[in-house]
């Protein structure tokens, strides 16, 4: 070994380099430390880099050597140490001239003093220490992996942005909760503010209007679609003055990047003026972006997601899946809230961005309300009804009282359910009937397309009704089948000359209700239901209404049908009439057509008859009306001035004022005491009858023809 060392500085024999493998690593490690802590002072470029090599140390496989077109050998560390490649500013790859290895201190060969003084001079690896080649390929797929997962780990932001460019769709689930300090734009010293949000440029949503109040607490829900997470959310917030240009009161932008995917995050937005650094307010909001597939995203846009309308214009492009009816009945055993040991209890009930709020039942533990309120659901939205019951207080905040949350996709469908629901952190429970119809989707059970006759099914029903098993259920009397058509002939309630109409059904609390159809006179529906019946004299309501914004309807007939009179199986036409069920509605000839069925058994209903019937809890609160009170005033005013001038003919002929009449009215007198019957008392009601009837067959008809049902094969 030391002879060849003498001779010229040639290379010395493999046995003496590997004698001096250990110090030669030694030293390289050494010399890799100190240029990396002088990068280091540079900035985060050269931390990164020192950061991925102690990375790809850590978690690497054995070092490998990789053999060059000259068949020389290089230790990639080494070489990677050198000043040649320490000024290179590659961030992912090591060595621009070759792939990452990584080098073994069993099986490489390490440079001797002149390649300490290089640092880029290698060593001719002919032979190894066996005396045979050692040519080893390269893996460079593993290690080039590591790379990048240990530098997505150092970078939240960098890996937030490759997270979000995963995905081509986002749902933005906000909570918008209150605002503070906002500017004041009345004359009053307050503002009526909104706030308005915007995705590219459209509107996606705008909340309700707080009046007069700086610190306005909205807490509304609401999702927005998001097609593109780079691109911020417009977030404004106005002053609404009636008749006038609303005030702008500031905006703010929500940065989608900041956000981590499927995680809950409160964020506070501060208010202010494009181009200004005045302070107007902030407002809290609630985030959490859930990415969506890009099958999800198809079917949005079928639903004309893409639009990105506000809540009217979804309700008009029938967005929601069906209609929830509420009929808030009672409570019993409510907390006392108030001194004198009772409460003045009302009930707020929220779906989603839908809110509503009963009337108050003053000073009574068992409230009674009977109020009816209708719902959209949506697909996209919470399905939880959440019902809470309030004190209400004059001079101070409300006081709560309980709350109770249903959970909608645990109820049956296309059913009136009657359900009391106990009330959470309080006590009480409060009545509820509630009904989920009007489904939009097509392969829902009540659609007519997809609905096919099950004998089987039909045999049960007859079966369930039959006479020898009348005492089996006393209170399932029948069943009825109602499949509603189409209508024609309609009113149009809108301003283009046309209408939105649904059907509804209605047997005394059960209620159903058919899908929307817009813009059109001639709707059809095709849609079957099934009621039960609890008392066969009941009647079979079927209406027909306009829909309008806000959740308001327009009457455009009706027509009731009693279950006795039904024909099975029998599709007719029947014609829709007034509110009052006295002449034809508006329209050309408005009808609607079905197909009524009904199952029941004799006894059952005959044992009913005997028991008072079903309180009917939605009826129409009787109103006062001037024009009935002032013609029963006047029919007061007649009935006593006859009765007047009775006494008064009656003074005269006792006084013999006219003996002629007094002569007559005496024998007249004597001849009924003489010859009166008691019999002769039916006899005359009798005959009054039988006026009455006569003069109603001749005339009443005539003037009720169109009352009447018209009944018309299809």
């Amino acid at each position: 070994a030391g002879d060849g060392e003498d001779e010229g500085g040639k290379a010395s024999p493999r046995p003496a380099l590997q004698q001096r493998t250990t110090s030669a690593a030694a030293f390289f490690s050494s010399l890799k430390t100190r240029f990396h802590r002088t990068r280091s002072r540079d900035g985060k470029p050269g931390l990164r880099r020192q950061e991925l090599i102690d990375g790809v140390r850590s978690n690497s496989q054995p070092d490998v050597s990789v053999t060059r077109g000259d068949s020389c050998t290089t230790d990639y560390a080494a070489d990677n140490s050198s000043a040649e490649h320490s000024s290179l500013t590659t961030p992912l790859s090591l060595s621009p001239r070759r792939p990452p290895l990584l080098h073994s201190g069993a099986n490489s060969t390490t440079a001797g003093k002149g390649s300490e003084e290089a640092g880029t001079d290698q060593v001719p690896a002919d032979e190894t220490s066996s005396g045979g080649p050692s040519v080893i390929k390269p893996s460079v797929a593993p290690e080039t992996k590591s790379l990048q997962q240990s530098t997505s780990s150092l970078d939240p932001a960098l890996q937030r942005t490759r997270a979000l460019r995963q995905y081509a769709f986002y749902q933005l689930h906000v909570d918008l909760k209150r605002g503070e300090d906002l500017v004041p734009k009345d004359a009053c010293g307050t503002s009526d503010p909104y706030v308005k949000f915007k995705v590219n440029g459209k509107l996606g949503f705008k909340s309700k209007t707080v009046y007069k109040d700086l610190n306005p607490v909205w807490d509304e829900s609401f999702i927005l679609a998001v097609e593109d997470a780079f691109e911020p959310i417009q977030v404004k917030v106005f002053d609404y003055d009636w008749g006038l240009q609303d005030d702008f009161m500031g905006m703010a932008n929500i940065d989608l990047t900041t956000l981590d995917l499927n995680k809950h995050d409160v964020v506070t937005l501060t208010l202010s003026e494009p181009g200004k650094q005045e302070y107007m307010g902030k407002i809290t909001l609630g985030l959490m972006l859930v990415p969506k597939t890009q099958e999800d995203k198809d079917l949005y846009l079928q639903r004309g997601g893409s639009k990105l309308a506000d809540q009217q214009r979804r309700l008009k492009n029938q967005l929601w899946s069906c209609i929830v009816t509420v009929v808030l009945v009672e409570g019993k055993d409510l907390l006392p809230m108030d001194p004198d040991g009772f409460s003045d209890p009302y009930v707020k009930f929220r779906l989603g961005t839908e809110k509503y709020k009963s009337k108050i039942d003053t000073r009574t533990l068992n409230p009674r309300w009977v109020e009816q309120f209708d719902f959209h659901l949506f697909d996209d939205q919470s399905h939880l009804l959440e019902v809470s019951v309030w004190d209400k207080d004059a001079r101070s905040k409300d006081d709560f009282m309980g709350k109770s949350i249903l959970d909608l996709s645990e109820y049956e469908r296309e059913k009136t359910l009657d359900i009391w629901t106990d009330l959470l952190e309080g006590a009480g429970k409060v009545h509820l009937l509630l009904t989920i119809s009007g489904t939009t989707a097509s392969e829902t059970i009540s659609d007519l397309h997809n609905y096919k006759e099950d004998p089987r099914e039909l045999n049960q029903i007859s079966d369930r009704y039959k006479l020898s098993k009348s005492f089996g259920n006393v209170h399932d009397v029948g069943h009825l089948t109602a499949k509603i058509f189409r209508a024609q002939g309609l009113a149009s309630a809108d301003i283009g000359g046309k209408s939105d109409p649904f059907c509804v059904l209605q047997l005394v609390n059960d209620r159903l209700q058919t899908q929307t159809e817009y813009k059109t006179l001639m709707p059809t529906w095709n849609k079957i239901f099934t009621l039960s019946v609890k008392d066969i004299h009941t009647v079979l309501e079927v209406t027909v209404y306009d829909e309008d914004r806000d959740h308001k309807v327009e009457f455009l007939g009706k027509v009731s049908i009693p279950l006795l009179k039904v024909i099975n199986g029998e599709k007719k036409w029947y014609a829709l009439k007034d509110k009052k069920m006295r002449t034809r509605a508006k329209g050309h000839y408005p009808e609607i057509l079905m197909e009524l069925s009904v199952q029941w058994n004799m006894i059952r209903a005959a044992m009913r008859t005997f028991t008072p019937p079903e309180e009917k809890y939605m009826q129409k609160e009787q109103k006062f009306n001037r024009q009935i009170f002032i013609r029963n005033v006047n029919r007061l005013k007649g009935t006593i001035a006859q009765m007047v001038e009775g006494g008064v003919l009656i003074s005269k002929i006792l006084e013999w004022e006219n003996p002629l009449q007094s002569g007559m009215a005496f024998i007249g007198f004597l001849l009924a005491v003489y010859y009166f019957e008691m019999y002769m008392i039916p006899i005359a009601l009798l005959g009054i009858f039988l006026k009455n009837y006569i003069v109603f067959s001749l005339v009443g008809s005539l003037m009720h023809k169109d009352d009447e049902l018209e009944m018309c094969s299809d």
